[in-house]
């Protein structure tokens, strides 16, 4: 089975070293809107309305992510429109955030950069799905050069205008550092369904749902057979993709457990879901959101 057309990517769980320092960023300067806090764990979204999108939990003293694991390359944070993406481009520039590259992908425009904590981030907008380029039956994904000054003139603002990240703005895909690319397609291919979409980039691959250019990245630049990153680092701590029906998550679930995987299921108001783990020890949890009942 292959997964449905709609799935994605919903939210993502960081490990960080402090929750008021985390949230400066994340929120005071990226713009995202705290949902509620609890311990050393906070919940935010781009329009300060359930469900959350970024899941930021603290351990005080945890490590930098060792440089040859798996596990986090980055977050993609998704931004509707190339308006959205410059506005936000400029208000960063504007307070001195550090960026460590810039791209045209062909697919998209991309910015990167890390957080306070060294997560890897990246900020981009998708060109129309119409236009995307195909070479041999595969998207073709390209790190052009992106025109950085264009970009930032379109995005000028006042920065005291600043109303917070673009409403629109989700999870668009999550990019990984694997040990081996066949035993991660085994997992999110075969087991999962989702499909191949670009194999030809050196060392990494790229899956999605739907035709989608990528929802997750798999990459084996840190190394070929790398551990996990430890548990007491900073990076990812889960990541969820949502099924978009019932019947698809049971589905997909069934399929998992008749592989012989653990499964465990999740306990949250809202959701129906399960967490298990690939082949890296990466949490991957599949939910189904239910919808808000209107009042």
């Amino acid at each position: 089975m292959t997964l449905p057309a709609t799935t994605s990517i919903s939210d993502v769980q960081l490990q960080v070293r402090d929750l008021t320092r985390a949230l400066a960023f994340y929120s005071d300067t990226l713009g995202f809107q705290v949902l509620r806090t609890e311990g050393q764990s906070a919940w935010l979204s781009a329009t300060g309305t359930p469900p959350y999108q970024i899941q930021l939990t603290a351990l005080p003293g945890a490590l930098p992510k060792p440089r040859h694991t798996s596990g986090l390359y980055h977050v993609a944070i998704r931004l509707p429109d190339r308006a959205a993406l410059a506005r936000t481009f400029y208000r960063l520039v504007a307070l001195g955030v550090p960026f460590e590259g810039f791209a045209d992908h062909l697919v998209s425009e991309a910015l990167y950069l890390p957080d306070l904590d060294g997560n890897g981030l990246e900020l981009y907008r998708d060109r129309p799905r119409e236009s995307w380029p195909m070479a041999n039956g595969q998207i073709a994904m390209s790190n052009a050069q992106l025109d950085v000054e264009a970009l930032l003139k379109e995005g000028e603002h006042p920065i005291d205008t600043w109303q917070g990240i673009a409403p629109g703005t989700d999870i668009g895909h999550i990019h990984l550092h694997v040990g081996d690319l066949k035993r991660a397609e085994d997992f999110y291919v075969d087991l999962l369904g989702m499909d191949v979409m670009q194999r030809s980039f050196p060392g990494a691959l790229f899956v999605a749902a739907g035709g989608y250019h990528h929802h997750i990245g798999l990459n084996i630049w840190a190394g070929r057979n790398v551990p996990p990153a430890p548990d007491n680092a900073v990076g990812l701590r889960h990541f969820s993709i949502e099924i978009p029906t019932e019947d698809s998550l049971r589905e997909i679930a069934d399929k998992i457990e008749s592989a012989g995987k653990v499964i465990s299921p999740l306990d949250e108001d809202g959701l129906d879901g399960i967490s298990v783990r690939d082949g890296d020890s990466i949490e991957v949890r599949l939910v189904h959101h239910h919808a808000t009942p209107e009042a």
